[in-house]
């Protein structure tokens, strides 16, 4: 079985995780020097920034956190989220080579993992187990078999080490992007990175992810526009996580498909977070395309991951139900009274700060004030919430960061929205968010009536 032996090995302890994140560094620094004395010579004087945002230097940073996988690659998630599109561009291009650029662990290293999980007769349970993995991510990689009754499993593999070194490779992973100037010094990541390491323990314990599994299989039972996988209890650990292979296209790829079933398709996956923050108050917040499949033959959508669900409590879930309902009928003095209730607002906010704060949320739902479709494909929305973000975080100087699980919450609506872009789509959000409004505040009822 074991054919496949590519990929780099993944670090397992803590010193030599640690030694790495040293050794990125010095050759950070090295290239500096060497850099800024050629440019002397040439009788140039460069700017530190420069210097250090070299494509050698961002291909170091790169490589080195690729090889951690785990939270050195999850953490810039995070950091996104929070800091936004003030992040400087350098940085962002690592994060999005860093999400798609996951590299295998080995085939020994692989098959000792298996052997420490399953034991190490562990060939047993499969006719057959693919070692070389059909997908590879931050925190584990995810192989093809057929159990020993001939049905096709989907196994996700965790990397080694992941679950020992989450708090110092987030705290390692910051020092590091602090060190070499990719994180602007206003930013307070304190408490995200506190729950960055919550999330992260919880995304490594694939058999919480089983659970959260099986209760959306329950929730969506029935419901013919998603598929979500069995889980295989007896083959699934904390850190190996075997379900029903499901065979899809990749969602992202279907420019091919006519317009009705594209728009249907991006329909359904807002009224299915709709369903998550009001019904069901459990959110899978990675907005990661590679999450979802498409059958053609059916039209039902293919739910993969659940290891970033949050649940959400009655006040964030109704505050957002407000906030929305208020946004839908340009109500900017309902949105601010939900966006309180929520804690956008630091106690320190300046009146400006705050309107500021407002008028970027009321740019983000402009699709929700949208008569009719709003064209995704062609708007310019994601531009104005930049120019807003940037504008807010460098001119107004506001830098207080929301709850988390607001945090994660914009975090996948921002996913919905660039896949309506992606697959130039127009969708009618008000006509979908109407049976989900809040409308038990008659100051809304009011407006609803006018």
């Amino acid at each position: 079985m074991a054919e496949y032996d590519d990929g780099k090995k993944v670090p397992t302890n803590r010193i030599s995780r640690v030694g790495m994140f040293g050794s990125v560094v010095t050759k950070v620094a090295t290239n500096m020097a060497a850099e800024g004395a050629k440019q002397l010579i040439a009788g140039k004087r460069p700017k530190a920034k420069d210097l250090l945002l070299t494509p050698k230097n961002i291909s170091n940073i790169t490589d080195q956190l690729a090889q951690l996988r785990g939270a050195a690659m999850k953490v810039g998630q995070l950091l996104s989220m929070d800091a936004g599109d003030a992040l400087p561009k350098e940085l962002t291009d690592i994060l999005a080579r860093l999400r798609s650029d996951a590299a295998p662990m080995p085939a020994k290293q692989l098959a000792d993992v298996l052997a420490s999980e399953w034991g190490t007769d562990w060939q047993k349970h499969f006719l057959s187990f693919k070692f070389k993995p059909i997908a590879a991510a931050s925190i584990g990689q995810v192989h093809f078999a057929y159990d020993d009754d001939g049905s096709e499993r989907a196994v996700k593999v965790q990397y080694p080490g992941v679950k020992k070194s989450i708090s110092s490779d987030v705290d390692n992973v910051v020092t590091l992007l602090r060190l070499t100037g990719l994180v602007p010094k206003e930013v307070d990541y304190k408490s995200l990175l506190e729950e960055a390491k919550k999330q992260l323990h919880a995304e490594a314990d694939y058999q919480l992810e089983a659970e959260h599994a099986k209760v959306f299989g329950e929730l969506l039972k029935g419901d013919e526009r998603f598929a979500v996988p069995s889980i295989n209890d007896a083959l699934t650990t904390s850190s190996i996580l075997t379900m029903s292979y499901e065979q899809g296209d990749q969602i992202e790829n279907l420019g091919d498909l006519p317009d009705t079933q594209k728009t249907e398709l991006v329909s359904n996956l807002f009224t299915l977070l709709f369903r998550e923050v009001f019904h069901f108050q459990r959110v899978q917040t990675d907005p990661n395309f590679a999450n979802y499949l498409y059958q053609r033959e059916t039209g039902k959508i293919v739910l993969l991951d659940f290891g970033a669900t949050r649940l959400y409590s009655d006040t964030i879930s109704q505050g957002y139900q407000k906030l929305l309902t208020s946004a839908m009928h340009n109500d900017t003095e309902g949105v601010a009274d939900a966006m309180s209730q929520i804690g956008f607002f630091s106690e320190h906010i300046f009146p400006e700060q705050k309107d500021a704060v407002v008028n970027l949320v009321m740019t983000a739902c402009e699709p929700l004030r949208h008569n009719g479709p709003y064209d995704f494909g062609h708007s310019d929305l994601a531009k104005r919430i930049h120019d807003a973000g940037m504008a807010l975080s460098t001119e107004q100087g506001y830098w207080h960061t929301p709850p988390v699980d607001a945090l994660f919450l914009h975090r996948k609506i921002g996913g919905l929205y660039l896949l309506a872009a992606r697959l130039g789509v127009s969708v009618d959000l008000p006509e979908l968010f109407a049976p989900f409004a809040w409308e038990s505040e008659s100051e809304l009822a009011k407006v609803v009536a006018n």
